[in-house]
């Protein structure tokens, strides 16, 4: 530890690399979003078949959420989070190989490999929520939150122009190809530079103590790897799905995670199918709503925080944000009836611009997940948020089959807008932390 003095800031470190690593994580989600047009084409995926292929990510990611939670509990955050980041990597360099298996059908290949991404990367949202509780007073967790929720946007801003130049240039093949070796370098600076916050040989007692005093869990990861009590049992699973709050919660991140993956699996694709872009200008034009939802994660939760600061009440400083921006984000549906493409992106940009605002969810979790079980009750919640991921392909690859157009899946993804609105101001009530029975 480093010596008493000025605070040190070594926890704005750790969030800048959450955010590094999420930036990767959620681009490595949507390469074959970028690359599946023209990977169909080569390989001849139908609409529904590339539907399933973009939900097999979430049906791994879903089923693993509750086990990810609980080792993050078991083991500690760094260990299973490094050895994530690491798996993710290589089940995504090796989509680039679809097709050139003898006797393995492309589609069977790819929907494998993908579904080994969204099971290594379960660890990956509550290993976050578990840092940012140990390292962030409660102050400060929704503008930490924010910074790496916002991820998923910046991701597409940073890397569907890079996707797309690589797959306009060296074939769809080179996205998976480079994205995995990029995870694989994000994975040894994580296991590098990661450390709890009574361990960081960088952090003096001044920060430590502001961490502790404003509610940060700093000796979570104290107890040595595999020593902890294991907090996947049937009565800590039931006292988390029996509270009206937290089901009001988990129904919120459904919710809205519906237009995130709307945005991930086949907003590219809508691009080039529907608006008639190039997969190159689908690329940049993705990255213009990606910026914006980036800028409005951020925005709303720095604004978030200040009104909990003024108010001191954490119900009014979550659910404010979230509502305004849900409504916003229900702009989306008006790009059914728009025509002019600088309207449709407009539309798109003010919509992700609002769901942006109202990504509070990972900070909600830091708010009241009992302390005993943060990692299983972030697997929890992302569990429920994810099932989105299942529904939301699949649903939108049945709407574009059936009618030829992206019409209905842009009302399918708006009305999802509204339960959000409902399920955080009619079932959530009092946003406080949950006391294990």
């Amino acid at each position: 530890m480093a010596s008493t003095g000025t605070q040190t800031r070594i926890r704005y470190r750790i969030i800048a690399l959450i955010f590094i690593i999420t930036v990767i994580n959620y681009a490595d989600r949507a390469t074959f979003s970028i690359a599946g047009e023209q990977a169909s084409q080569e390989l001849g995926i139908g609409a529904v078949q590339t539907g399933y292929i973009l939900s097999a990510f979430a049906w791994a990611y879903v089923l693993a959420q509750i086990p990810g939670g609980a080792l993050l509990d078991r083991f500690g955050t760094k260990r299973i989070y490094a050895g994530a980041i690491a798996l993710w990597s290589l089940f995504t360099a090796t989509q680039g190989f679809a097709g050139w298996l003898p006797g393995v059908s492309a589609v069977t290949m790819l929907f494998v490999l993908r579904f080994m991404v969204g099971a290594a990367e379960a660890p990956s949202f509550p290993g976050n929520a578990r840092l940012v509780a140990a390292w962030f007073p409660g102050p400060e967790r929704g503008t930490a939150s924010a910074i790496f929720n916002s991820a998923q946007y910046f991701s597409l801003v940073v890397f569907a122009p890079l996707m797309g130049w690589l797959a306009h240039d060296f074939g769809w093949r080179s996205v998976f190809f480079v994205m995995g070796a990029l995870g694989l370098l994000a994975a040894l600076a994580f296991a590098r530079l990661i450390h709890s916050p009574v361990r960081h040989p960088s952090i003096n007692a001044a920060e430590l103590a502001h961490i502790e005093a404003g509610g940060g869990l700093i000796r979570m990861e104290d107890a040595p790897a595999g020593s902890r009590v294991a907090t996947f049992t049937r009565r800590n699973v039931a006292q988390l799905l029996s509270n009206r709050m937290m089901l009001g919660i988990y129904l919120g991140q459904y919710s809205i995670n519906v237009l995130t993956y709307f945005f991930v699996t086949w907003f590219p694709i809508y691009l080039v199918r529907d608006r008639g872009m190039s997969i190159l200008e689908a690329g940049f034009s993705a990255a213009v709503p990606a910026l914006c939802g980036f800028v409005g994660g951020v925005a709303g939760g720095w604004f978030s925080d200040r009104l909990l600061q003024r108010t001191g009440s954490i119900t009014l400083a979550r659910k404010a944000p979230l509502v305004a921006g849900m409504l916003l984000a229900t702009l989306i549906i008006g790009c059914v009836y728009a025509e002019e493409e600088w309207l449709v992106i407009t539309l798109l940009s003010l919509a992700f611009f609002g769901k942006g605002v109202a990504s509070l969810g990972w900070a909600v979790m830091s708010d009241v997940a009992p302390r005993q079980l943060a990692g299983l009750a972030g697997g929890v919640f992302n569990m429920f948020g994810n099932i989105a991921g299942i529904v939301t392909p699949i649903v939108i690859g049945y709407i574009v089959a059936a009618t030829g157009s992206f019409d209905g899946a842009l009302i399918f993804v708006g009305a999802h807008c509204l339960l959000t609105i409902f399920a955080f101001l009619v079932i959530v009530g009092p946003i406080r932390r949950l006391e294990l029975a």
